[in-house]
């Protein structure tokens, strides 16, 4: 089990976008994700009729260490450290350390 998912909200922590929130897109190997909105690169592309692609240049988010971002805690909207226990049912869920409130319960 990962401590960070695809729909989770998160802050980044240090970089040029340091204090952006965002929604993590996609999981990648090697601890990193990519943030809807968060470290956008210009980048130039060539048209490619067999994808339907245009060309020019275009926006594209670029992933991030898991390291500068953290979890968005919902109840206090703050960013938060993530931890996992076993509940009495036997399900490991995640649980933001501040206030012990379990995610996706």
């Amino acid at each position: 089990m990962r401590k960070l998912k695809v729909n989770d909200s998160v802050v980044v922590l240090a970089g040029k976008d340091k204090g952006k929130t965002g929604v993590i897109n996609q999981v990648l190997e090697n601890d990193r994700v990519v943030v809807d909105g968060v470290n956008m690169v210009k980048k130039h592309q060539k048209p490619n009729p067999a994808a339907n692609q245009p060309g020019g240049i275009i926006s594209k988010a670029m992933p991030l260490h898991a390291s500068n971002i953290a979890l968005v805690n919902t109840v206090t909207g703050k960013a938060d450290r993530v931890g996992f226990k076993t509940l009495e049912d036997g399900r490991k869920v995640r649980y933001f350390k501040s206030n012990g409130e379990v995610l996706g319960a």
